[in-house]
């Protein structure tokens, strides 16, 4: 069955775009069951803010090896451990 251009709505902008056939076929080509939530421009600049470390919540922590303030990108939970990247790697590469 050919695919046919299909208009979608953005989950981040709410305008419509649309989603080419020839995406479509490479979509099924690599094994991708769902259409894209995301207009091609905002995919863009959500791929520029991930790659750029920009817009990622760092939490303050205390590495529970050395003692030394550090900072990760997730939020800490009571009673489990957190390593600064040194101790982090040390520990990585055992």
């Amino acid at each position: 069955m050919p695919f046919q251009d299909k208009t979608l709505k953005c989950r981040d902008c709410g305008n419509d775009f649309v989603w080419t056939a020839s995406e479509q076929e490479f979509y099924q080509q690599k094994g991708f069951t769902n259409p894209p939530a995301r207009c091609p421009s905002c995919r863009a600049a959500r791929k520029q803010q991930r790659f750029s470390g920009q817009g990622r919540k760092m939490y303050n922590a205390v590495c529970a090896k050395c003692g030394k303030p550090t900072q990760v990108p997730f939020q800490p939970k009571e009673g489990r451990p957190v390593y600064c990247q040194e101790c982090f790697r040390q520990m990585r590469g055992q």
